[in-house]
């Protein structure tokens, strides 16, 4: 049997592209995504951004070097997503320091802007504490964000 391969973004750029369908347990009685599905979204796309950046997050974790964790998030709602819809994910890093990276992640149907989040991911050692992101992956992160202005 041929396994498919799960969903995969795309780098175009500066900016991350990924793909997602607005299923049933998405939405709510009325057939309107539930608002939390955005984080998730959002969430699945940076992690896909992390692979395409050959940015081995797991590994880490495991040799206990540390993750990327959140620290703030602002998000804005526009328009509803509804069942069936095939959602855009665009993520871009706006912003790179020694132990943290901004972002800007928006999701699109066709044209229409249905969210924007802006955030600013840390990386934290397993106890929780800020710490520099290893010197490979701020180049990488450093790489993807210059896509845009050459």
């Amino acid at each position: 049997m041929t396994m498919p391969n799960p969903p995969d973004g795309v780098l175009d750029g500066s900016r991350h592209l990924y793909a997602v369908r607005v299923y049933y347990e998405d939405t709510d009685l009325s057939g309107i995504t539930y608002h939390a599905n955005y984080l998730r979204w959002f969430e699945r796309a940076r992690s896909d951004l992390l692979r395409r950046l050959e940015i081995d997050q797991r590994a880490a974790i495991e040799a206990g070097e540390g993750a990327y964790a959140v620290s703030e998030l602002t998000l804005k709602y526009l328009r509803p997503a509804r069942l069936d819809d095939d959602v855009l994910i665009e993520t871009r890093c706006t912003e790179l320091g020694a132990a943290s990276c901004r972002m800007h992640q928006k999701a699109y149907r066709g044209d229409d802007l249905l969210a924007e989040a802006h955030l600013r991911v840390g990386f934290v050692s397993p106890e929780g504490r800020p710490r520099r992101q290893p010197p490979e992956w701020r180049a990488a992160f450093a790489r993807f964000a210059d896509q845009g202005n050459t």
